[in-house]
């Protein structure tokens, strides 16, 4: 989601409802919590849940839903709610000292790990370094971005400096979707560290008319984590999120790619659509990715 495209929704639902082969992995190697996903682990893959798919309730309670399902990794957002006590409170940098270890208390007494964090990160250097900061000290392998082609000088220096991934994501085809096509991606990624990569959104290719094979295959050893998106129809901006294995982006066949080129990381669970089963849908996804894990790891 793009900074302003994600707080608009926020907003409009807060108030409704208030790759080495050649893709390289390069998300982190920590050891995976306890979770329901015994085979994802084996293959190496962190399977992770976007809190935007929570975002009707503040992360404290968004992540007790999470852990629920056997998730073991998370990507916190830096717009979205901390705390119903404390409605201000945004999951971000701009948190104190004091509550960004209750943050990470928090994330620690439910076995979690925190495998990403969708951040805003532009061309203020001072800006970007404390997101960096507040990144590693929550453990995060990989900040998801969107930042404009001149910020990436100064952020790959921060990538090195920090040992963190920068991956830029990718939004459905629109006059401000700068990095809906793989080929803009790639471009801004040309020549840079190996830290500087790709977020790979699987829903948002299949709303832009575009294959997610083919756009991996673009993308080559750029992909460093993706947000795993399915929707139902193919080409459509405004496609609703189904459960995945059941839309249009024939997620198995990508896990199965993945897999064949040597992917190992992060793979995150967004589920846009406020679905009035919403928990029940997003277990559905996890059971479809173990499944597919399971037949790979045989």
């Amino acid at each position: 989601m793009s900074d302003r495209i994600a707080r608009r929704r926020f907003l409009g639902t807060s108030a409704a409802a208030s790759l080495a082969s050649p893709l390289l992995a390069r998300a982190g190697a920590g050891l995976a919590p306890a979770t329901a996903c015994p085979h994802c682990a084996k293959l190496g893959w962190q399977l992770a849940c976007q809190l935007y798919t929570f975002r009707h309730l503040p992360f404290y309670e968004a992540i007790e839903q999470i852990a629920s399902l056997g998730i073991g990794y998370i990507e916190p957002c830096f717009f979205l709610r901390l705390d119903a006590k404390r409605p201000k409170l945004r999951t971000s940098e701009q948190l104190t000292p004091e509550v960004r270890r209750e943050l990470k208390e928090r994330i620690d007494r439910l076995g979690l790990k925190v495998a990403n964090y969708y951040a805003q990160v532009g061309t203020d250097e001072s800006a970007a370094k404390r997101t960096f900061e507040f990144a590693k000290e929550l453990g995060v392998a990989t900040i998801v971005s969107e930042p404009p082609p001149e910020a990436f000088d100064m952020i790959e220096k921060l990538c090195d400096s920090f040992q963190i991934n920068l991956a830029v994501h990718n939004h459905p085809r629109l006059p401000n979707s700068r990095y809906w096509h793989p080929k803009n991606v790639l471009k801004v990624c040309e020549g840079r560290s190996k830290r500087v990569g790709a977020c790979v959104d699987t829903g948002h290719w299949v709303r832009s008319g575009l294959k997610p094979i083919d756009c991996l295959k673009i993308l080559g050893n750029r992909v460093i984590t993706a947000h795993l998106k399915d929707v139902a129809e193919w080409g459509k901006l405004k496609a609703r999120d189904v459960p995945l294995g059941t839309g249009k982006a024939d997620i198995a066949a990508l896990l199965r790619y993945l897999h064949k080129e040597g992917f190992r990381g992060a793979l995150t669970i967004e589920y846009e659509h406020q679905s009035p089963q919403l928990l029940a849908d997003v277990r559905q996804c996890v059971r479809f990715i173990e499944s597919v894990a399971a037949e790979l790891a045989r």
